[in-house]
């Protein structure tokens, strides 16, 4: 299996939301400038990608979901009270992934949305789970999404790569299925293995043995961590779950020991800005500890989660990161590498993404 990267697809681009006005004012010219930055994404969820389009399809195919066919509709629909609710919410779009066909719709247009912003390659969170256990075969789906990273890298110069995702909230009997498609069923698009869902109540721990075996089977460990709950949880995603990059980590900020050893093992954090906020995990974008990571030489990169659910897009959240960081277009330039350097891309699609982020650096008038 090749990794390398094919050349990019021309594409239209849409701009994102906008983002909290109590932060620094952007540096003029940056948001052309990300607009073009060519960029890798580590932590976005699979369904938690569908556009308000593509939701609104699947919702008028399946009527009666209770999700809303208006996408004007759906921008309420996506206001989430606390992490609980969202959730919640998220469950019921899952609902609206049916058959084959829906999978495969959903991840080909997920591609479609991810080359408009210049997105070359992604690290897609899958929950095969949630799928199967509605009723779709789980061979039908790993074909299902094979067929649609195939065709996204042939069409749109997007590169697609897969985390299977254990949706915590489900126990032990989900992680143990999750582990049995990705060691069993491993489509050849997967990468990595990793844990979603709620934290409180859900302790880390528990789920060690199937992340010992999905990494004897060469997958890499990616659980999310101290997102909801303290600086333990990420300790107990290091310790027991070996996460080679964790995700949000965002209560690390809180243990400067964590920081200090994050830092030193050259472990990134998958940051998600505006989903931190919108699920409550953090006060609001100003209060984001983003910087203090950065500080306390911790690798960070930057992704967007579920980035419709959030009125957000890789593109601004990028932009909140220079506005939180007081960054120049070298300094992108440097969390686009970032991003690079910290995922699962083989050495020499890594260094063609790279040399792109170069090229459009140079490109760039100072």
């Amino acid at each position: 299996m090749t990794e390398s990267l094919p050349a990019p697809a021309t594409t239209d681009r849409t701009p994102g939301a906008v983002p909290d006005a109590s932060l620094p004012p952007l540096r003029p010219g940056l948001e052309a400038f990300i607009a073009g930055l060519p960029k890798a994404e580590l932590h976005v969820h699979h369904v938690g990608s569908a556009s308000p389009r593509i939701v609104a399809e699947l919702a008028s195919r399946h009527p009666g979901s209770g999700v809303p066919q208006d996408p004007d509709a759906l921008r309420e629909f996506f206001t989430f009270r606390d992490f609980a609710h969202f959730i919640e919410v998220y469950i019921t779009v899952v609902g609206l992934i049916r058959d084959a066909e829906d999978v495969r719709l959903l991840t080909y247009e997920v591609a479609r949305d991810m080359a408009r912003q210049n997105i070359r390659y992604a690290e897609l969170t899958v929950t095969p789970h949630s799928s199967v256990t509605r009723g779709i075969p789980d061979v039908a789906f790993m074909e299902a999404i094979e067929d649609a990273r195939t065709a996204a890298e042939r069409d749109l110069g997007v590169v697609l790569r897969w985390c299977f995702d254990i949706p915590g909230e489900l126990g032990l009997p989900a992680a143990e299925e999750t582990a049995r498609m990705a060691c069993e069923l491993r489509p050849e698009g997967l990468v990595s293995f990793g844990l979603g869902g709620p934290e409180i109540g859900w302790p880390r721990p528990q789920f060690k043995p199937y992340f010992d075996r999905a990494i004897a089977e060469g997958l890499r460990s990616v659980p999310h961590a101290g997102e909801t709950t303290g600086p333990e949880t990420v300790w107990d995603a290091l310790r027991e779950l070996r996460a080679e990059r964790v995700g949000h980590g965002t209560s690390a900020a809180r243990d400067p020991e964590l920081l200090a050893y994050l830092a030193e093992h050259r472990v990134p954090l998958e940051v998600c800005p505006t989903s931190n906020v919108a699920t409550r995990a953090v006060p609001s974008l100003a209060g984001h500890p983003l910087r203090r990571f950065v500080e306390a030489g911790v690798p960070v990169t930057i992704n967007s989660d579920d980035p419709p659910m959030f009125s957000t897009d890789l593109n601004t959240e990028y932009a909140v990161a220079a506005r939180l960081l007081d960054l120049d277009a070298a300094g992108l330039a440097g969390l686009a590498k970032n991003a690079v350097a910290a995922s699962f891309l083989d050495e020499a699609g890594k260094a063609r993404l790279n040399a792109e982020i170069d090229a459009h650096l140079a490109a760039w008038p100072r």
